[in-house]
């Protein structure tokens, strides 16, 4: 009798039967790779520290240039340095940028700058005038807040910072002339009111009418006591 593909023989026939059975090749995955893995590793897997022996997979967010990654866009700071540099509005810079996006790097670069060249006109500590700088700006930015201007402190430390550029700029001036006092008294003069004037035209709005002077006044003062500790005077 027969029941599907199976044929039922009597057991006097089952000698005479032979053949083979073709069965597919078949790989039997037991789930890890145990017995390819060092003695090591196959012991933590077994002890439930296999999370040790895992690789995160690179994240894209995390091959990202060194420069993004600290938030510096050189082409601005570029920018803010030219509109700074060069404040007449007919030459067609947005001058407001330097104050509606405000930055760190690059008026710290400005004071580092300063510092260094301080440092050679005999003043010795760098860490002084980024304090004046920080504290400075901070009496500038509470100044203007109690006179009804809106401004944010940074904002006040971006423009304060990078409106340092005249000083350095008049500083290699002041190394070649400066045995001419009268001379080299104009070139001071000028730096300062330059710097004054590029931080003043952006910080001093229109929101103080008539209370400008109480602002100008100490940013003048503040250029004024950043031109003494490079010159000593």
């Amino acid at each position: 009798p027969t029941n599907g593909d199976f044929t039922f023989v009597s057991s006097t026939e089952a000698e005479d039967l032979s053949g083979t059975i073709d069965a597919p090749d078949v790989k039997l995955n037991m789930g890890s790779d145990n017995a390819k893995d060092p003695y090591a590793t196959t012991f933590l897997r077994k002890r439930g520290y296999g999370w040790l022996l895992e690789v995160d997979e690179d994240d894209p967010e995390d091959n990202k240039p060194l420069l993004e990654e600290l938030d510096i866009d050189l082409k601005d700071i570029y920018y803010k340095i030219r509109c700074v540099l060069m404040p007449m509005p007919s030459l067609g810079f947005n001058r407001q940028v330097v104050r509606d996006n405000p930055d760190f790097w690059g008026p710290l670069a400005v004071v580092l700058l300063f510092s260094m060249i301080s440092i050679y006109g005999q003043f010795r500590v760098v860490s002084w005038i980024i304090t004046i700088w920080i504290f400075g700006s901070l009496t500038i930015f509470l100044l203007a807040r109690v006179l009804g201007g809106e401004v944010s402190y940074g904002q006040v430390l971006g423009v304060i910072g990078y409106s340092l550029l005249p000083l350095i700029v008049i500083a290699p001036l002041l190394l070649v002339i400066g045995g001419f006092d009268v001379v080299a008294t104009l070139i001071k003069l000028s730096g300062v009111f330059w710097a004054a004037y590029s931080a003043a035209s952006l910080l001093v709005g229109d929101e103080f009418k008539t209370k400008k002077p109480l602002l100008i006044y100490p940013i003048l003062l503040l250029y004024i006591y950043f031109l003494s500790l490079y010159t000593g005077i």
